[in-house]
């Protein structure tokens, strides 16, 4: 499989969670499960490192991919990533980028090639 892009300009293939999904190991979800509950100081159980993309329409998905904005709005305006979007970066974008600049870079990259 190729790249998947998230809506966000995040890499799902190449995401801890996503890897540890494919491969199927507790061993790594355990891992990525104590490395985000530090960096996000909050509990993520090694249960919860279940995701197969934020792409995906039936599948596991991390908890969060559930209540994600961005992903919920490129959905209902079926973008293959918000790239594509007219109101890009809006403002719900810009704060995550804040958070993850490389997603902006991935995403400044496509929609430069639109």
């Amino acid at each position: 499989m190729g790249k998947m892009i998230a809506y966000c300009g995040l890499i799902c293939t190449e995401c801890p969670a996503y890897i540890a999904t494919q491969k199927d190991s507790d061993e790594e979800r355990k891992k990525v499960a104590e490395k985000w509950s530090k960096e996000f100081k909050s509990e993520v159980k090694p249960d919860a490192i279940n995701c197969d993309g934020c792409l995906i329409e039936k599948g596991r998905l991390f908890s969060y991919c559930h209540e994600c904005k961005i992903r919920k709005c490129a959905q209902e305006k079926t973008f293959k990533n918000c790239a594509y979007c007219d109101d890009y970066a809006c403002e719900e974008l810009n704060k995550f980028f804040g958070f993850a600049p490389i997603a902006k870079n991935n995403l400044d990259k496509i929609k430069q090639s639109l």
